[in-house]
C-alpha cells in the first residue's frame, strides 16, 4: 500500500486544518496570561483550567511553536506578540542566581521546583532562538546562543549537574544526544550557530555508537557509559516512541545533508526496529514501555497509549515514506495515523486526550499539565504539513 499523490494532497490538507481549525484554537488567545506573563495550559477536555502553575519547558515549547507558526504559516501579529509573553516570562522568572533554569513555578513565577536535567533550558533555547529570528532582537538571539552553549556544557561535562543516582551503576540516557540534535537542528534553522554541525554529528555518532543494537535489532533507551546493555530492569526498558521520535531527528539531518545515505539507512534503521517492538499488534497503537528481553516492565503505564510517541510516529513514518519511496512506511504511517486520530482527537472540543488504556479507552481528560501542553501534536502537523508541501512541489 502506498499514498497517492491525490492522497498526499488530502493529508496535507488535513494536518494544515487540524493544526490551524482544530488544535491551535484549544490553546490560544485563551491560554496567554495577560496579568503575569507566559501561559496557563494546564486544561480539561473542554479547555477549563485545572491548575494555574506553569511548567517552565512547555511555557518555552509554546513560545518555540508560536513564532515557528509566525515564521512558516502566517505572519500573525497576535502569534508575535504571544511568543513574546512567553519569552519574557522566562527571562524574568524561570532562571535560578545559579543560571539553571527551574521546572515548575507558580502563576507568578515563584519557584516550585528544578530539575537534575536541562530540558527546560533546551526549550528556551529554541524558544528564543525562533522569536529572535522572527522579531529580530538580537539580545534575544545572543541569550539563545549563550543558553545553548550551557545545555553543551551540562551535556558533556560529568558531575555538573546533580546527578540521579550514585556512581554504583553508571549509566546514560538517548534523551541527552537526542534533544541536543533538535535543539542544535531548531538553532541553526533560525538564528545560525557555528557550533551546531560538528556538536549534532558527534550525537548522531554516539546514539549509533552506543544505543542502536544491530544484534538484538533494538534502539536502547539507556546504557552504561561503553554501550553495553544494563542486564537490571531499569537498563532493560524500552520507550519506542522515543527511539522513533530519535529516528525522524537523524532522517532530518540526512534531509539537511542533501540526503546523506548514511543517515537515511540509520534513521530508517531505528524506525523499523522499534516500529516491530512497539506496535501493539493486538490493540493498535504505541505502547509505552517494552523490556527488551520480553521480561515484566516495572512502570504500571507500560502498556498505556501516550498522546506523544504517535505524534513522533507520524512524524516518522511520513518522513521515511517521503524519503525512500518504501511503501511499508505509507503502510505504517496510515495505520498509526487513523489509530490515533480516531482515539485521541477530542471532535467536540479539539486537541487530544493524553492518556488512554491499552484498549484506546480514555484513562483521563486532561488535555495540558505538567508534561502535554501545545508541543507534540502541534508540532507533528506543523511538520506534516511542511513535509507535504515540499514532496507535492517536488513530485
Amino acid at each position: 500500500m502506498s499514498y497517492s499523490k491525490t492522497e498526499l494532497q488530502n493529508l496535507k490538507e488535513f494536518y494544515q486544518d487540524q493544526l490551524l481549525h482544530d488544535t491551535i484554537p484549544f490553546w490560544f488567545p485563551r491560554s496567554i496570561d495577560t496579568q503575569f506573563g507566559g501561559f496557563l495550559l494546564m486544561r480539561d477536555h473542554d479547555g477549563s483550567l485545572i491548575d494555574d502553575d506553569k511548567a517552565v519547558w512547555i511555557q518555552g515549547r509554546a513560545s518555540w511553536l508560536l513564532a515557528t507558526l509566525y515564521a512558516t504559516v502566517e505572519p500573525k501579529k497576535e502569534w508575535l506578540e504571544a511568543s513574546k509573553c512567553g519569552v519574557d516570562f522566562l527571562n524574568n522568572y524561570c532562571f535560578d542566581n545559579d543560571g539553571q533554569m527551574f521546572f515548575h513555578v507558580t502563576r507568578e513565577g515563584q519557584p516550585i521546583r528544578k530539575r537534575r536535567y536541562f530540558f527546560s533550558e533546551t526549550f528556551a533555547v529554541i524558544a528564543m532562538a525562533a522569536y529572535a529570528k522572527v522579531s529580530g532582537d538580537e539580545a534575544v538571539a545572543e541569550k539563545a546562543r549563550f543558553l545553548f552553549g550551557k545545555c553543551i556544557e551540562y551535556a558533556t561535562t560529568p558531575g555538573l549537574l546533580q546527578p540521579k543516582f550514585t556512581s554504583t551503576r553508571p549509566s546514560k540516557g538517548i534523551g541527552v544526544p537526542m534533544i541536543m540534535i533538535n535543539t542544535a537542528q531548531q538553532v541553526r534553522e533560525t538564528i545560525g550557530d557555528s557550533r551546531c554541525d560538528e556538536w549534532i554529528s558527534k550525537w548522531i555518532d554516539e546514539i549509533e555508537r552506543d544505543f542502536v543494537k544491530d544484534d538484538i535489532r533494538c534502539v536502547m533507551e539507556q546504557v552504561a557509559p561503553d554501550g553495553s546493555i544494563i542486564d537490571h530492569i531499569d537498563g532493560r526498558t524500552l520507550n519506542p516512541g522515543h527511539a522513533m521520535e530519535g529516528a525522524w531527528f537523524i532522517l532530518h539531518e540526512a534531509k539537511y545533508r542533501n540526503n546523506d545515505p548514511h543517515l537515511i539507512a540509520l534513521g530508517c534503521k531505528m524506525l523499523d526496529y522499534m516500529w516491530d517492538r512497539g506496535w501493539d499488534k493486538e490493540h493498535g497503537g504505541i505502547l509505552y514501555y517494552k523490556d527488551v528481553y520480553d521480561k515484566p516492565v516495572q512502570e504500571y503505564w507500560q502498556d498505556m497509549k501516550f498522546w506523544w510517541p504517535h505524534n513522533e510516529v507520524i512524524i516518522a513514518t511520513l518522513l521515511a515514506f517521503t524519503m525512500t519511496g518504501n511503501e511499508k512506511y505509507a503502510q505504517w504511517h496510515k495505520m498509526v495515523h487513523e489509530y490515533a486520530y480516531e482515539k485521541f482527537h477530542d471532535a467536540q472540543n479539539g486537541e487530544w486526550f493524553g492518556y488512554l488504556h491499552r484498549d484506546g479507552t480514555i484513562a483521563q481528560t486532561a488535555k495540558g499539565n505538567l508534561y502535554k501542553g501545545p508541543f507534540h501534536l502541534p508540532r507533528q502537523e506543523w511538520y506534516c504539513l511542511q513535509i507535504l508541501e515540499e514532496y507535492l512541489k517536488k513530485n
